[in-house]
């Protein structure tokens, strides 16, 4: 019997361009991807068409052992997953074989971070800058006030860049940040951050009520910009900038690294996970265990500090 599979193949790509819109690219991909499966599959002696599970499962192995990363292997199951839910819609197969195949397990990267020292020295720096009297203290009080308070609480640069100004009102040592979904979240602040977002708010007062058209913001960090406060990439920007003056590298650094430096050393300093989950506002304990590696390290710290066989090893050697 004749193997109709590169016709199918064709009518596949048809359908794909005519009635999904697919991009060139995609249906290139598409193509490549199931030639490639054929191929697989011709080695042993089975139709494109007529694939169980089983050899679609093995193809996939192949991929793993010749080193695909999981994200490419994920790129050749979808393929595969259109092409025989096309197969069954069109009556030339009566189950779809990809059904129960699982996709291939993603390892999610560790977050680039910052250690405490590099910390210290990119707040040392702002702080040094703020202090200078010079023309447009201002602005270096604004980037100590937005450091001191990203690395106090964690919260995403785009929380940071719109708080409102009633904040500077609050008394105590917390702040309600309004993150995704519009949910609420309270956040203890440190000392250094009150003093800073004191001193920014202090002089911007006195700029406003020196200047000859006073204007009254509802942005804690006020800017000419489409929103009327500080644009993340100007803060971005802005960060880099200092980073290179305290002599750190400015690839490394970023705002939302520094949200993962406040994640990472809170809990090599003993906080407990779901703590650090409520405090960067995520809805799910998943996306927080990104930051394991640093639980399992201080794990390690302990057992090898506390536990008694650790500590007898520890007298013999």
């Amino acid at each position: 019997m004749r193997d109709l599979s590169r016709v199918h193949v064709e009518s596949f790509l048809e359908m794909m361009s005519a009635e999904r819109g697919a991009a060139k690219n995609t249906l290139t991909s598409y193509e490549h991807d199931l030639d490639d499966l054929h191929s697989f599959l011709s080695g042993r002696s089975v139709r494109l068409t007529e694939a169980a599970s089983p050899d679609l499962s093995a193809y996939l192995a192949s991929l793993a052992a010749q080193g695909f990363k999981p994200s490419s292997q994920a790129r050749r199951l979808a393929a595969m997953r259109q092409f025989y839910k096309f197969l069954y819609a069109e009556g030339l197969r009566t189950d779809d074989p990809t059904g129960i195949l699982d996709a291939p397990k993603k390892g999610r990267p560790l977050p680039k971070t910052m250690g405490v020292d590099e910390v210290g020295r990119l707040l040392e720096q702002a702080e040094q800058e703020a202090q200078d009297p010079a023309a447009g203290q201002l602005q270096r009080l604004r980037m100590l006030a937005l450091l001191e308070l990203l690395y106090a609480t964690g919260m995403r640069v785009s929380e940071l860049v719109s708080l409102p100004a009633r904040v500077l009102d609050q008394e105590g040592r917390f702040l309600i940040i309004r993150g995704k979904g519009n949910k609420e979240r309270l956040v203890p602040l440190s000392q250094s951050a009150i003093a800073a977002l004191k001193l920014y708010g202090s002089m911007m007062a006195a700029e406003n009520a020196a200047a000859k058209h006073p204007q009254e913001s509802p942005w804690l960090f006020p800017a000419a910009s489409k929103e009327g406060y500080l644009a993340r990439q100007v803060f971005a920007r802005d960060l880099k900038n200092l980073a290179i003056r305290a002599g750190l590298t400015p690839s490394m650094i970023s705002p939302h690294v520094m949200r993962h430096a406040f994640a990472s050393h809170l809990l090599a300093n003993g906080a407990d996970l779901r703590v650090v989950q409520e405090l960067l506002g995520h809805s799910d304990i998943s996306t927080t265990q990104i930051y394991t590696h640093v639980l399992e390290e201080r794990l390690q710290q302990l057992v090898q500090t506390h536990h008694p066989l650790a500590k007898q090893a520890k007298k013999q050697e």
